[in-house]
């Protein structure tokens, strides 16, 4: 019940702000402008939750380790080096994340209609 209803509000989430995407006016300036402020918000909003999941894990994995070494101290070495590799690849997830967030503020398609305002 709980991870359905997280489901449906989520769809919920991403429907509502790609319709902010999708609904421009006609005015090229005015639909540049709101598309780029969709795309800071875009932005915000995925490297946020891009970073909650890795963040969880990674606390999570320190729980684990630290219990694990103070249960068997002498298995410190090998669980450490596990933990290591573990938060390596978490990381890695959290910096996909500001890696997308990032191409969706520089690489968008209207670049060149932001050029025509900024100029004059």
């Amino acid at each position: 019940m709980k991870k359905s209803l997280v489901f449906i509000l989520t769809v919920f989430a991403v429907g509502s702000f790609s319709a902010l995407a999708w609904a421009a006016e006609p005015d090229i300036t005015v639909a540049a402008l709101d598309t780029i402020s969709t795309i800071a918000l875009a932005s915000a909003l995925g490297i946020g939750i891009g970073v909650l999941g890795p963040a969880l894990g990674q606390g999570l994995a320190l729980l684990g380790t630290t219990t694990g070494i103070a249960r068997n101290p002498e298995a410190a070495g090998s669980i450490r080096l596990c933990m290591l590799i573990g938060l390596a690849i978490m990381e890695s997830l959290a910096i996909y994340a500001l890696v997308v967030s990032l191409l969706l503020i520089y690489a968008f398609p209207f670049n060149e209609h932001l050029i025509k305002l900024i100029s004059g």
